[in-house]
């Protein structure tokens, strides 16, 4: 019924993916496998309801019906098996802003903040631009996966310490955390009155066999220390939108981060952003299941096409998003200048893995929500690449 085989022409649209690559890369013609939108049309259904609120002519200031919130709370609940109140639900103009109100509500500067690299770039600025204090407690990479260190949580720890930044699934390492982890974390936590940030903005995108459990969702004594982002910008790549939803269960915290937010003045949103997340949570169920299936299928060609074509490079399993995590530490490259090869040589833009921190030398980030068509090409220019 959706058709993920479509190859459509996102240049000249103002895209940060395409339109940047000269800019980014030093050239236009690199295939753009590195921010983390899709290459798949926005579903109907989102654009339909856009395309209705566009009849009536007026676009002044408005707010968030009722019906904007059952959406979400029906979605979270079908999917998550989480019963989200009503008002738990706070708005945030995007998770990355949500990182840096959220820095700015539950912490001062003296305070530290942790996070567990190598992980998504947005979550070191928000603690540094403020200037608190970033403690890194570093994954460890297992022959099982990737896990939490949490030996070294607990030593790190200090009465300074007000927060952890948790991805939840984890981006770049593609992790979906199991319920004892989450567990383990939120007992160290709870007992050391951390508040946990949990980015859970590719919660929808667990890959088959995979069940993402929100946090918050675990017990009371998660609830109360949790604030937990979550948004249908991954889901049904509406990025440019601008709309996110933040769930927080325990008034205090609740309290602080609206006060931060209407101090900015950032918590109106914007009329198509409200339109699109309603319709996308309430009709967007089949059009995800097919999504996901599609993607896997794409992951599943980059881990054949590597193990027959390119064994010098070992993609790491992703249980949940579209993006890939590739060791390509048997390259004998890391940095620079693995990432000037993919771009001048293979001709394939993607992220270069120490940007996400410790942990992240000689990998990349490759993304691969796009036709599968496009994901073949990039890996037979890898591999001449390398051959050559």
């Amino acid at each position: 019924m959706w058709n993920f085989d479509e190859e459509i022409n996102r240049e000249k649209s103002n895209c940060i993916k395409y339109d940047w690559r000269e800019k980014v890369f030093g050239r236009s013609d690199v295939i753009p496998m590195w921010v983390a939108d899709m290459d798949f049309r926005t579903p109907s259904f989102v654009t339909d309801a856009i395309r209705e609120r566009l009849t009536h002519e007026i676009l002044g200031y408005s707010f968030r019906p009722e019906s904007y919130f059952d959406s979400l709370i029906k979605w979270i609940s079908l999917r998550h098996g989480w019963s989200v109140q009503r008002d738990w639900i706070e708005f945030s103009p995007g998770v990355v802003p949500a990182l840096n109100i959220c820095t700015l509500a539950y912490s001062d500067h003296d305070s530290e903040i942790i996070i567990q690299p190598p992980v998504y770039t947005p979550f070191h600025r928000a603690v540094k631009d403020h200037n608190r204090r970033l403690l890194y407690n570093t994954l460890l990479e297992t022959p099982d996966g990737w896990i939490m260190d949490f030996q070294g949580l607990r030593k790190m720890i200090t009465p300074r310490t007000r927060m952890i930044i948790i991805s939840n699934p984890h981006n770049p390492v593609g992790r979906v955390w199991r319920r004892d982890e989450l567990e383990q974390l939120v007992e160290i936590c709870f007992d050391s009155g951390i508040i946990i940030l949990s980015d859970e903005i590719h919660s929808d995108l667990n890959l088959p066999g995979n069940k993402h459990i929100p946090i918050a969702s675990l017990s009371e004594k998660a609830a109360a220390i949790t604030v937990t982002c979550m948004a249908p910008s991954k889901t049904f790549n509406l990025a440019g939108l601008s709309t996110s939803s933040m769930i927080i269960p325990d008034s205090a915290l609740r309290e602080k981060y609206r006060s931060v937010l209407e101090g900015l003045h950032l918590h109106l949103g914007n009329i198509f952003g409200n339109v699109a997340s309603e319709a996308a949570y309430t009709y967007g169920h089949e059009w995800l299941d097919d999504l996901i299936l599609y993607i896997q299928g794409n992951i599943d060609a980059v881990i054949t096409y590597c193990s027959d074509h390119i064994q010098v490079i070992k993609p790491v399993m992703p249980e949940a998003t579209y993006m890939i995590w590739l060791d390509c530490r048997q390259m004998g490259m890391s940095g620079n200048d693995l990432n000037r090869f993919f771009i001048e040589k293979a001709g394939v833009g993607m992220n270069e893995g120490s940007l996400f921190g410790p942990g992240g030398e000689g990998f990349m980030r490759m993304n691969v929500a796009c036709p599968r068509t496009v994901v073949v090409k990039a890996l037979r220019q890898i591999e001449s690449a390398i051959n050559g």
